[in-house]
């Protein structure tokens, strides 16, 4: 997942948000910062991303997802990813979050979460 010259994650681009979901997922599987900065919503990217490296990122489960299909202007994804630590294999935890996404021409971003 990597970014053009520009700094825009390269197409073709996921069609839905819950697609979107599923490669920022894997993203932070794999410690690409770059990929997670181009396709979050400028309105509310942070100047830099610091990824934790301790972090295993193990299983996604999408819980549901309220439009955000190749029509729509926006969408929801609720999910949970579980994760454990590299250093410490019995230290486990999941994140429960609900996203927000917004699609602007044929382009999906992130923009925010409520984690619970």
């Amino acid at each position: 997942m990597r970014t053009g010259a520009d700094g825009a994650a390269p197409g073709p681009w996921a069609p839905t948000a819950e697609a979107l979901m599923r490669s920022r997922y894997s993203a932070f599987a794999v410690g690409d910062a770059a990929y997670l900065h181009a396709t979050w919503h400028t309105s509310t990217r942070p100047a830099d991303l610091d990824l934790d490296d301790d972090l295993e990122w193990r299983r996604l489960d999408v819980l549901r997802t309220d439009a955000g299909g190749p029509f729509d202007a926006a969408g929801v994804v609720e999910f949970v990813a579980h994760h454990r630590s590299r250093t410490d294999r019995t230290d486990r935890g999941r994140l429960h979050e609900v996203s927000r996404f917004v699609r602007e021409g044929d382009r999906w971003y992130y923009v925010d979460g409520d984690v619970g």
